[in-house]
């Protein structure tokens, strides 16, 4: 696994993302709190690897606004939406990274996977070394049999993969599978840094 993540971190570097690696979680969350100034207003893509290491909690209680629609009421959702997607800072994970060093994301609405490329002063991308795969096919198969179902059976969605634990390409209502992103390498005119850290986190 070391090889895999050795190589993942290279071929991102190469790819034009500055990628930092990190022992676990907490030695990423240090480093984000100096690196974000506490002026700043920061959005929030849907993210377990986020909600569980509390980072959010820690931003606002020293000061940051912060708009994450999974912290407000379905009524704020849309407004709260809105603000994320023009916030200075934007954090998110994602779905899976290859070893050839590229980002690999599926969305359900759209607001995470388009506010990873597009639209912030500068975007975080935290990631635990469950998220590496080797190539494309092994990313869209990782989500659509593990992102995917577990998210779907958390939010109590209405799709078969909920309770098969795979991917049938359903035409649900509730489907997350609409949108696929994948970040070949750093796209122009967005600043994306990648936190690799040596922990299984998220799904």
């Amino acid at each position: 696994m070391k090889d895999l993540v050795a190589l993942t971190i290279k071929n991102l570097k190469d790819n034009g993302f500055k990628t930092e690696y990190f022992d676990g979680i907490n030695d990423a969350k240090k480093y984000l709190l100096n690196e974000i100034d506490e002026k700043k207003d920061i959005g929030i893509g849907g993210s377990m690897t986020i909600f569980d290491s509390n980072l959010h909690e820690e931003l606002i209680n020293r000061g940051n606004k912060l708009y994450w629609h999974w912290l407000v009421d379905n009524k704020d959702k849309s407004e709260t939406f809105k603000k994320a997607q023009i916030a200075s800072i934007y954090l998110s994970s994602s779905n899976a990274i290859t070893s050839e060093g590229k980002l690999i994301n599926i969305d359900g609405v759209g607001n995470r996977v388009s506010s990873i490329f597009y639209g912030h002063d500068k975007i975080y991308i935290l990631a635990g070394i469950n998220k590496i795969v080797e190539n494309n096919e092994e990313a869209i198969n990782r989500i659509k049999t593990i992102s995917c179902p577990k998210n779907a059976k958390r939010l109590k969605l209405n799709t078969p993969c909920r309770y098969t634990g795979k991917c049938s390409n359903c035409n649900s209502d509730d489907r997350m599978c609409n949108i696929t992103v994948v970040l070949e390498k750093a796209p122009m005119k967005s600043d994306i840094e990648i936190l690799i850290i040596d922990e299984k986190l998220g799904y």
